[in-house]
């Protein structure tokens, strides 16, 4: 097979690279899942313990950019082909060009810049490529890393729903942040 050359490829940055999911992928899956303070902040639970086997089908049913529920999962790569992460586009509403975008950076590799820039490219996705017009999330009250995130990239806070999430013997607010396509527009521009 020919080397590839990724000089004028849209899927990477000066950071990471994206690409399919593969079924062999499910090791990753299955030891990020054993991290059950970051599944708290991403799924808002405390999930069953980790099963090698719903790893595997759960690989098998997203890889090579098979749709599970309207997401498109990516592995997140360094540019050096680590396997940092997994992101996907849940495309919620075209009608109204409205999406979600869900992430997940194994617990070495986070604080170094590679969730946001996994983010960055989807979002240039969806807003130039998509032609979608807004970004939508909602982020577990003390998952400061992630709202510190959101707000790097433009988001704005746009409501808090007051204990609206119960894990860990009580309840927590769930804090909505927003980006258009016009605020992300402008954010480029500026820099």
């Amino acid at each position: 097979m020919r080397e590839i050359v990724y000089d004028n490829y849209y899927w990477q940055n000066d950071l990471i690279r994206l690409r399919a999911w593969r079924e062999e992928d499910w090791e990753w899956d299955y030891y990020t899942n054993f991290d059950s303070v970051a599944g708290r902040l991403v799924d808002y639970m405390i999930e069953l313990p980790p099963v090698i086997s719903d790893s595997k089908k759960s690989s098998e049913r997203i890889a090579d950019f098979s749709s599970s529920n309207g997401r498109t999962f990516f592995a997140i790569e360094t540019l050096e082909g680590v396997h940092v992460g997994r992101i996907n586009i849940l495309l919620d509403d075209d009608r109204n060009g409205t999406f979600g975008i869900g992430l997940k950076v194994a617990r070495e590799y986070r604080g170094k810049g590679y969730g946001t820039s996994a983010v960055e490219l989807l979002l240039k996705y969806a807003f130039m490529e998509r032609r979608l017009n807004k970004y939508s999330i909602s982020v577990l009250e003390g998952n400061e890393a992630s709202i510190k995130m959101h707000k790097k990239l433009g988001c704005e806070q746009e409501g808090i729903l007051k204990q609206n999430i119960y894990t860990n013997g009580r309840y927590y607010d769930e804090i909505y942040f927003g980006l258009t396509k016009d605020r992300y527009l402008e954010s480029r521009l500026s820099k």
